[in-house]
């Protein structure tokens, strides 16, 4: 049986009125019918077609930012994450990845749920309190996460939907009264670093990473700059390498990519002068590229990178991580049975990132006594206290190293 044509709905002027429209036969008054998040029956008015036609986008688009529930103060502090999150169109795409990853693993489906007028200092005193304990988080991480929280407070507060924003002084707090330690990378020791670089080196499966190690620790580059080096930055000439860009590696869209960006501050632009070591690693590196073909990986425009996989693609993080814990590993097996057989300690390499290999880098810079505002141009630093911490740590460690020295020395008592 054939389905019967339903009738569709026109204007004074024979145009077909979408679904909601209708006219007024008394004065021809375009009306537009909506049910708003309330559940409430609304009204939107126009003499025009099309101007109640512009009206009617803008309901739509203003529901969708959740716009109706954030001004009447039914907002989740999810819908308002979601609304801070859309007015940052200037953030880097890793930065903006690395917000929504924290957001939705540790806010979202709990802290997230709660609407934004209710939450008191208090409330998020033990959100925080709960994430440090039962989550067992670290700090710096908890840091992270209130990076998020606390402009989206602000942002409400600004809009005037909330009077005051209740996580204010509450980082400060967590932090005085925790007894969690802040999470200290600690730099590798001489000998750990001679002892790791020196596995690069005479382990066949793994001497392929020597040149990226080299650069790493022999200029104390972040992983990102590192990994995005192209040949047009090394001048071997003036023995000097222009950091000004970096490879990202983040989430987007549930994939994961490559991006090139600026480096992460304005001091992150330098030029890193090349030790002797970093200067024959890349140039025996250059010669075996001439020889074996370069690298043909192109990305955002960037061409000739240094380092790549076997894929002809970049390294990321992860994968170098995992580097690194394989080779420490094969090294500390070995040492501890060469050190049996030779009657003396092993010198054990511990668990460490590639970022620690930065460290490393910049505390034997503050080792040699090297001025401080080199130092911090060398590393990129854009705040000097951040430079000033590793100096002060570094100098401390030698202090105590020299009274102990001086104890063993003289007999005080």
């Amino acid at each position: 049986m054939a389905k019967a044509k339903v009738k569709q709905r026109k204007d004074n002027k024979g145009r077909v009125l979408q679904k909601g429209e209708s006219q007024r036969k008394l004065d021809g008054m375009y009306i537009y019918t909506y049910v708003d998040p309330y559940g409430k029956r609304c009204y939107a008015y126009s003499k025009d077609l099309f101007t109640l036609r512009e009206k009617e986008q803008d309901l739509m688009r203003a529901q969708m930012d959740g716009l109706d529930y954030y001004v009447g103060g039914h907002a989740t502090i999810n819908m308002a994450f979601d609304r801070y999150m859309s007015t940052k169109y200037n953030l880097r795409a890793t930065t903006r990845s690395n917000y929504i990853y924290m957001y939705d693993r540790f806010v979202r489906d709990e802290f997230g749920n709660k609407f934004l007028a209710d939450v008191k200092y208090t409330d998020v005193k033990l959100f925080y309190y709960h994430l440090l304990n039962d989550k067992d988080i670290a700090v710096n991480t908890l840091e992270t996460i209130h990076t998020v929280i606390h402009p989206i407070f602000d942002m409400a507060v600004r809009d005037d939907i909330i009077r005051r924003n209740p996580s204010d002084g509450v980082m400060a707090e967590i932090k005085k009264n925790s007894k969690k330690n802040k999470g200290i990378r600690h730099a590798l020791t001489v000998e750990q670093q001679k002892a790791f670089m020196e596995a690069v080196k005479t382990f066949p499966e793994y001497y392929h990473w020597y040149p990226l190690f080299a650069t790493l620790l022999g200029t104390g580059m972040r992983i990102g700059e590192c990994t995005g080096l192209t040949w047009k930055d090394i001048d071997f000439k003036k023995r000097s390498i222009s950091v000004n860009h970096s490879a990202t590696y983040y989430m987007r869209n549930g994939t994961a990519c490559f991006g090139i960006s600026a480096p992460k501050t304005e001091a992150g632009v330098r030029h890193i002068p090349m030790m002797g070591a970093v200067y024959d690693a890349l140039q025996n590196e250059y010669e075996r590229q001439k020889r074996d073909g370069f690298c043909t990986y192109e990305l955002d425009g960037y061409t000739g990178f240094v380092f790549s996989n076997k894929l002809n693609s970049l390294h990321n993080p992860h994968c170098v991580n995992l580097a690194i814990r394989r080779i420490y590993e094969a090294y500390n097996a070995k040492e501890i049975i060469d050190a049996k057989r030779e009657h003396r300690e092993p010198v054990i390499i511990p668990h460490f990132s590639c970022h620690v290999l930065r460290h490393t880098f910049c505390s034997r810079l503050c080792e040699s006594d090297m001025n401080v505002k080199v130092i911090q141009e060398i590393m990129g630093h854009k705040n000097i206290e951040t430079t000033l911490d590793i100096y002060t740590e570094v100098n401390f460690n030698k202090k105590q190293e020299s009274l102990e020295e001086l104890a063993n020395k003289i007999d005080f008592f």
